[in-house]
C-alpha cells in the first residue's frame, strides 16, 4: 500500500492545497510539519527548492520518491487517486483551468505584499492589485456555486486558502478587495464552507496569521489600532 506523508508548514497556502486535494480524493496521508525559519537538514536534504509542500510517496519495494511544487502534487493526486475528478476531460477547458491557478499563484504574490507592508502605500498598492485580480475572476466566473459550475475542482483547491486569509484580514482593517463583487463572494462564501478547506489548516491558524503580521510590523494591524 502507498503511504504519502505531506511535508507541510502551518500557515502555507501552496501546502493547503495539495491538502484540499487529498481531502477531496480522501485519500490518506500524513503530515509533517516544517519551520521553515529553521530548516532541519532532512528538510533541506530532500526539497530542492527549500520549500513546501513536499509529498513523500512510499510504496513497497520502491525507493521513497519525493514530489515538490504544489501543481505537481496536485496532478499527480488527480492522476493516480480515486474519488472525484478534479480536473475537467475536455483538454482545452483542463488547460483554462490550470491557467487560473497560475492566476491564482499571482494572487498569492499580491497577498504577500499586503500582509507584509509596513506603510499606507505599500498596503493599498497591494490592495489595489488584488482587487483588479479579482475584477477579471468576477467575468468570468459562472452562477457557481464552484469555479466550473456544480463541481469542485483544483481551481477551487488553489482560490480557496487565498480566500482565507481574509477572513482575518477583513477583521483587522476591512481589506476584503472582493467585497463588491458577487459572484467572487458567493464563491468564497462555498468555499468556506467545504469540509476539505476548513480541515486544510490546525484550529490554531487565525492566531498563527496574527502572530505572522505582529512579527512583520503590518499595516494591517496599524489599521486596525
Amino acid at each position: 500500500m502507498t503511504e504519502l506523508t505531506l511535508v507541510s508548514h502551518h500557515l502555507c497556502p501552496y501546502v493547503q492545497r495539495a491538502a484540499i486535494a487529498l481531502l477531496e480524493k480522501g485519500v490518506p496521508f500524513r503530515r509533517r510539519m516544517v519551520d521553515l525559519a529553521h530548516k532541519p537538514e532532512w528538510f533541506q536534504a530532500l526539497s530542492p527548492l527549500g520549500k513546501v509542500p513536499l509529498l513523500l510517496v512510499e510504496a513497497p519495494g520502491l525507493n521513497q520518491a519525493v514530489l515538490f511544487e504544489s501543481s505537481v502534487i496536485c496532478e499527480y493526486i488527480e492522476e493516480t487517486a480515486a474519488g472525484p475528478k478534479l480536473h475537467l476531460t475536455d483538454a482545452l477547458e483542463r488547460a483554462r483551468h490550470r491557467a487560473w491557478m497560475e492566476f491564482g499563484s499571482a494572487i498569492l504574490g499580491d497577498v504577500w505584499l499586503l500582509e507584509t507592508a509596513r506603510d499606507q502605500d505599500g498596503y493599498e498598492e497591494a490592495r489595489r492589485k488584488i482587487a483588479a485580480k479579482f475584477g477579471r475572476i468576477e467575468e468570468v466566473l459562472g452562477e457557481g456555486p464552484f469555479f466550473a459550475g456544480s463541481g469542485f475542482s483544483l481551481v477551487d483547491a488553489v482560490f480557496a486558502p487565498i480566500f482565507r486569509y481574509f477572513d482575518l484580514f477583513d477583521s483587522l482593517a476591512g481589506a476584503a478587495p472582493f467585497a463588491d463583487l458577487p459572484r467572487v463572494t458567493a464563491w468564497r462564501r462555498v468555499l468556506a464552507g467545504r469540509p476539505s478547506v476548513k480541515a486544510a489548516v490546525d484550529a490554531d491558524y487565525p492566531q498563527r496569521l496574527r502572530d505572522f503580521l505582529v512579527r512583520h510590523e503590518a499595516f494591517l494591524l496599524k489599521q486596525m489600532a
